[in-house]
């Protein structure tokens, strides 16, 4: 698969379409920017199809739209990440086991640690 830049695959309008202000992409804290970079890192080395992550994506989406969140802030990056979760769970890749293992160990650090 010949690797692709993130102007290449992302959406510039619809439902799976990130933040934009003025043209360029938004991340609100750095963790966004974080799990969106991880994801192309991985599409462009070849462990799956962004279809397929799009295709997540959509659905991801769609169903915290369903739920009604009531006074729940929306983060589009919140569900990127979910979805992101799901497609390496479905490939092997990582269980949800591991990833909250993972992020409970990360919740340990001090509120200054930023890695």
């Amino acid at each position: 698969m010949a690797a692709s830049s993130p102007k290449e695959v992302l959406d510039v309008d619809g439902p799976a379409a990130p933040p934009r202000r003025n043209g360029e992409l938004v991340f609100a804290a750095p963790w966004e920017s974080r799990v969106f970079g991880v994801t192309i890192s991985l599409h462009r080395a070849g462990v799956f199809e962004w279809d397929e992550f799009r295709q997540l994506l959509i659905q991801e989406i769609g169903a915290w739209e369903k739920q009604g969140h009531g006074e729940e802030e929306w983060s589009y990056y919140e569900r990127w990440q979910a979805a992101l979760e799901r497609l390496l769970a479905a490939k092997g890749l990582c269980s949800v086991d591991d990833l909250e293992q993972r992020v409970d160990q990360l919740e340990q650090r001090p509120p200054d640690h930023d890695h």
